[in-house]
């Protein structure tokens, strides 16, 4: 079973889920807890392209592909197993320091809605997708960021 499967189906039982809600496509978007709340899915696969597409990657690092400027997020380094809110807990508690680098290395704060940080949660804990990232999943803009503020970097060295 796909940790991001197990991280939702955990959290259902844990929560006394209730059905998924889907989107008016028919999309699964979630699960709906006893408490009114809802839990979004934890999608590994749709968490390595935001991690990349989102500028996580200029930063941080997985599999040594990505910046060195905070923490890698390689699995192997996370506690398993992990509460996503504890998770987010402990970004919420660098937010201050992530996004003064995120304006110096992207220009602006990255924002991300509850589904897209749940992905990239999951993307963090699962080691076989995160087996698979390579610099190609890194799109263009995102790698060019990354490329200039290396040469800054060099600059600021010389």
């Amino acid at each position: 079973m796909r940790l991001s499967v197990q991280i939702l189906a955990t959290t259902a039982a844990l929560f006394g889920a209730v059905p998924a809600i889907a989107d008016s496509d028919g999309t699964n978007t979630g699960i709906a807890i006893a408490t009114g709340l809802v839990i979004p899915q934890f999608d590994a696969v749709e968490g390595r392209a935001l991690f990349a597409s989102k500028g996580c990657v200029v930063c941080h690092a997985i599999n040594g592909v990505g910046g060195v400027d905070a923490p890698p997020l390689d699995a192997e380094y996370m506690d398993l197993p992990m509460n996503p809110f504890e998770f987010a807990a402990r970004m919420w508690a660098g937010a201050e320091s992530m996004v003064e680098l995120q304006r110096d290395e992207l220009g602006d704060v990255i924002y991300l809605t509850g589904e897209e940080l749940a992905s990239i949660i999951a993307f963090v804990h699962d080691p076989e997708e995160q087996a698979i990232f390579s610099e190609a999943d890194i799109p263009e803009e995102i790698e060019a960021m990354m490329v200039h503020a290396e040469e800054e970097e060099d600059d600021d060295h010389d």
